[in-house]
């Protein structure tokens, strides 16, 4: 066996592989599984259809892109079935930074006088805010958008991935493209989204209930995914008031927790740790200098990149 056949993808190859397929569905296990399958099918091929491809990385984007369209139509069955809310693995902000080789700025995220450095584009940051904006798409429509708006393929290539019309696959795009304008077009810059959350963690480290009511958005949610592994709110939580409360009482309930600030791909964060153990991780959205969504990831499964552990093996 050539070496190119054995070894299809150098190490930037294949971590972008896995990034496009993070995208795709959400979590990095599943964007493993993605991966895995991709070189199965590789290695299954016959000897004579593998030495005729003469570009093995766009072969695997475009199998992994498959296997990831699948993939989306089967997890929206699974999910009915899912113990409370499901969040998108959240993950550290550099994790796949220089991944997309295009990253359009079709999102006004940040008001025109912002530091141009602050403004959250599409290139490198995978945040928990795009990710549940891409969970609210059709499995068509996530995958035309993150292969062309991100990764910038063409229509021709895509339109044969999801196996539609060129014109039809510009539509789909176009779908998904506005449901990312309408969700981000108000979001506030890094510098100040980072604020607002460091306000957070004081007024929530001194107890501080009005304080923290202030801080966020009178409609303002939190979602707790908890995967039906450990407790979480099995509903969302509503209103500034019961979300103040729902975040005071878990940190009175475990009063053992050290709240640690991390970057995250949203901007600061936070990291809930019990002794050298990692129980969650809080990332959050920031409109007009309120917190709107706060998202509390506890599944064991989801925290992997926040232990040390190795994401591609």
């Amino acid at each position: 066996m050539s070496d190119t056949a054995a070894h299809p993808l150098d190490d930037g190859e294949r971590r972008r592989l896995l990034s496009l397929a993070y995208r795709m569905t959400g979590t990095l296990s599943d964007a493993e599984d993605v991966v895995q399958e991709a070189y199965v099918r590789w290695y299954r091929l016959p000897d004579d259809e593998r030495a005729a491809i003469i570009a093995p990385a766009a072969w695997f984007t475009r199998v992994g892109s498959r296997i990831a369209l699948d993939h989306l139509t089967s997890a929206r069955v699974r999910r009915e079935h899912y113990v409370g809310p499901w969040l998108p693995e959240p993950v550290p902000a550099d994790l796949f930074a220089g991944t997309a080789p295009r990253g359009p700025s079709l999102v006004a995220a940040a008001p025109a006088e912002a530091d141009p450095a602050d403004r959250v584009t599409l290139d490198d940051a995978v945040s928990a805010a795009l990710l549940v904006v891409l969970e609210s798409m059709t499995p068509a429509e996530r995958v035309a958008f993150v292969l062309h708006d991100i990764f910038g393929l063409p229509f021709a290539e895509v339109a044969q991935i999801v196996g539609r019309s060129v014109d039809s696959t510009r539509q789909l795009a176009a779908s998904g493209r506005r449901h990312v304008r309408q969700e981000r077009a108000v979001a506030v810059s890094r510098a100040e989204h980072d604020v607002v959350v460091r306000a957070f963690l004081t007024a929530a480290s001194t107890g501080d209930v009005h304080a923290l009511v202030r801080l966020l958005a009178p409609d303002a949610e939190l979602r707790s995914d908890g995967g039906g592994v450990v407790s979480a709110a099995l509903n969302v939580i509503q209103g500034a008031d019961r979300v103040a409360r729902f975040v005071l009482g878990i940190l009175a309930k475990n009063p053992g927790v050290a709240v640690r600030e991390v970057r995250t791909a949203d901007g600061a964060g936070f990291r809930l740790d019990v002794g050298d153990q990692v129980i969650g991780l809080l990332t959050f959205g920031v409109v007009d200098q309120a917190i709107t969504d706060v998202w509390l990831v506890r599944n064991p499964a989801k925290l992997g990149a926040w232990r040390g552990e190795p994401v591609d093996s």
